[in-house]
């Protein structure tokens, strides 16, 4: 049994800030029904189809498992008044369209609380709801611009770059899942529900608390490159592993005290360099940086990534070699952590999904995401009690369903369909 099971979500999501929060909830048991146009999720046709003819792609996948496909057609008076009708039956509503598309949709929170008095309807924008930024749009990398990512990652010399990791997206549907948890909890004390709002730039912000803490609030925080701080903190080149060299032939080490300094010596079999003058106390080793860069980096050149994390890690060094995106799926950690898992989808086949980093009693078990309007039929006919007679007009009238939905068995494509 899921841990939020009893709680159903409207889920009107898209990309990938709603759609990580909503799907977060599923992975925690919650019931969440993805309202998609005709037309399905923009996300769907982000990447590359890995199969040909179809919009089932690896990025929607990554986000949208364990979730319920509908089609509304919320431009149709008769589609939206399906919505309208099925707000009662859930507890949750989330939305993350750009600014003013829930209200030309006339679906703000003053009427559909009206409906349910205890609905939580909880809304992801860019900038959020009020400020001079308010209408702007914004995806991730501009969220994380304007939160100050960009200022601190690259070279002191070079011009600032974006983290690769989607942390606007992401961390901010990490966030609004929190808050839906808890007005959730609120929700079932008192019968009430409420307005939930997050900032994708003030989400995003939260991640920078640890920044230059000594200049806090008073002056811009610099761009350090591959060195963090103390002088043995940095990011190390190594041999490669294979006959060419790979660009993530680096490894990262992390000496906060002197005793991981003296244990990154011994590790080295550099006792000696312990009792350098130069290196002796924290000060010293961030005045000679450069030297005792070198120092490290003749080391680790002669090893690879994979053993200089195997002679540090377990001399109590913190370190990790720098993972690429594939050894995400091959390192041996991961995979005896099961964090990768394959999922069987009814059209492509065997996909390779991460599971829920949450690990607790109440997580369900990892389901492929819905195909495009696996379940409107079922959804309306169990919220609405609405026959196949009654389905069979909203879809000829175009008020709900997708002409462009797979033309397979539906008992097999909604989320959990082997």
């Amino acid at each position: 049994m899921g841990s939020l099971e009893g709680m159903r979500v409207l889920d009107m999501t898209q990309y990938e800030a709603g759609t990580s929060c909503t799907q977060l909830l599923a992975w925690l048991g919650a019931d969440v029904v993805k309202v998609e146009p005709p037309t399905g999720d923009p996300g769907r046709g982000v990447g590359r189809a890995l199969t040909e003819d179809n919009n089932e792609r690896q990025y929607f996948m990554n986000y949208n498992s364990n979730k319920r496909s509908i089609v509304l057609n919320l431009k149709s008076e008769e589609g939206r008044q399906a919505l309208l009708d099925m707000v009662p039956h859930y507890d949750v509503f989330v939305e993350n369209y750009g600014p003013g598309a829930i209200e030309k949709l006339g679906l703000e929170y003053d009427l559909l609380s009206s409906i349910n008095p205890k609905l939580i309807y909880a809304r992801i924008k860019g900038f959020g709801l009020t400020g001079p930024y308010a209408d702007y749009n914004c995806y991730d990398w501009v969220a994380q611009a304007a939160a100050g990512t960009f200022s601190v990652t690259g070279e002191p010399d070079r011009p600032p770059m974006h983290p690769g990791p989607t942390i606007g997206d992401s961390g901010t549907g990490m966030q609004t899942a929190l808050a839906i948890t808890a007005a959730y909890v609120e929700q079932m004390r008192t019968g009430k529900g409420q307005q939930i709002e997050l900032s994708m730039q003030e989400a995003v912000t939260m991640f920078m608390r640890t920044l230059d803490l000594q200049k806090w609030g008073t002056e811009p925080a610099a761009r350090t490159g591959i060195h963090h701080g103390s002088g043995a903190t940095a990011t190390y080149p190594c041999k490669p592993e294979g006959p060419q060299e790979d660009p993530n032939d680096w490894v990262f080490i992390m000496c906060v005290t002197s005793q991981m300094f003296d244990s990154l010596c011994a590790a080295m079999d550099r006792p000696e360099m312990a009792l350098d003058e130069r290196y002796s106390d924290p000060m010293g080793r961030v005045e000679h940086r450069d030297a005792l860069y070198e120092e490290i980096a003749t080391w680790t050149r002669a090893r690879t990534k994979r053993e200089v994390m195997a002679t540090l890690g377990p001399a109590g060094v913190p370190c990790s070699y720098v993972f690429s995106s594939l050894d995400l799926f091959t390192d041996p950690h991961l995979v005896e952590r099961e964090f990768i898992q394959t999922v069987q989808h009814p059209i492509n086949g065997e996909v390779k999904l991460m599971r829920n980093p949450i690990r607790m009693n109440g997580v369900v078990p990892l389901q492929h995401s819905p195909l495009l309007d696996a379940s409107t039929d079922e959804v309306l006919a169990a919220d609405l009690g609405l026959d196949e007679q009654r389905l069979e007009e909203l879809r000829t009238s175009g008020a709900i369903g997708s002409p462009y939905a797979p033309k397979i068995d539906k008992a097999t494509s909604a989320a959990g369909g082997d």
